[in-house]
């Protein structure tokens, strides 16, 4: 295998899997403290609803930040994801960034991966996690993508990770398991 410092070792030119999760986040500041609202002492009965100032929705899932952040430095991406049936304009995001998209999942009757995060004025934080589609990450296969030479395991399902570490190493593709 040719290393990185080698002179047969071209990293514009190869195409680098990055498998993990595409997400949806959805950030909100409230304009508080929580502190002030949940009392330790009545936690077992905790029922509270939070008006925020400030929302914002963001492209989130390690591979999608990697992959865009890879091909800014002038790397060859390609996302291997699950999404759901509202994740087209995540692909059409990737696709117009030159992201290779040949290897997402589209998981019928799902949604694609989402968080719900709300801080408050001390950078606290409470956070809904829908893992959604990427919960059949472990129905993509390394093996189905051509022209790999590197690869990258990124926060995902569980199964899918164990399995994407396998199928590279089986492969004799390099990556690194983040």
């Amino acid at each position: 295998r040719p290393h990185f410092n080698s002179p047969h070792f071209h990293t514009a030119s190869m195409r680098t899997l990055v498998c993990g999760s595409l997400a949806y986040d959805t950030i909100m500041v409230f304009p508080d403290r929580f502190s002030r609202h949940i009392l330790p002492e009545q936690a077992q009965v905790l029922s509270v609803s939070f008006t925020v100032g400030e929302m914002r929705r963001e492209w989130g899932g390690c591979a999608g930040n990697i992959a865009y952040n890879l091909k800014h430095i002038g790397g060859e991406p390609v996302v291997m994801a699950t999404i759901g049936d509202d994740g087209d304009d995540y692909r059409e995001r990737l696709d117009a960034f030159g992201v290779g998209i040949d290897a997402l999942r589209h998981v019928a009757g799902s949604y694609t991966a989402q968080a719900v995060i709300i801080n408050d004025l001390d950078d606290n934080q409470i956070t809904a996690f829908h893992p959604g589609a990427m919960a059949f990450s472990h129905q993509n296969r390394v093996g189905d993508v051509r022209d790999i030479g590197l690869g990258i395991v990124a926060p995902d399902g569980r199964e899918g990770m164990w399995s994407h570490v396998e199928q590279f190493a089986q492969a004799g593709i390099p990556f690194v398991f983040d």
